[in-house]
């Protein structure tokens, strides 16, 4: 990705939250309500789509490193099994924040 479209997609989400912090209005005459949904959504879908990144790039890693060196397996394993425990609780972790900030 350029660095403008990192820029980008900072700046929606970003606004996503603004709007979404925002209280509604006292007569109740037309509060914006969509940006809380589509933030939650944008969170959750990259949180998911990163781990399932990071999950491929670690199980492709360790299964080249057990090739190189079959006697390490079981250590590699091990390591294995951690760093995805750690990634998916990024997944987890986002999912929680966004079903506790449902309005």
């Amino acid at each position: 990705m350029t660095k403008k479209v990192v820029i980008l997609l900072f700046l929606l989400l970003a606004a996503c939250t603004l709007l979404s912090a925002q209280t509604p209005a006292a007569g109740g005459g037309g509060a914006v309500t969509w940006p809380i949904p589509v933030s939650r959504g944008l969170s959750m879908a990259f949180a998911s789509g990163l781990c399932g990144l990071a999950q491929a790039k670690a199980i492709a890693a360790s299964v080249e490193g057990m090739a190189r060196n079959p006697g390490a397996s079981a250590a590699i394993r091990f390591a294995l099994i951690l760093g995805l425990i750690l990634i998916e609780s990024l997944a987890l972790y986002t999912m929680v924040i966004a079903i506790v900030f449902m309005s």
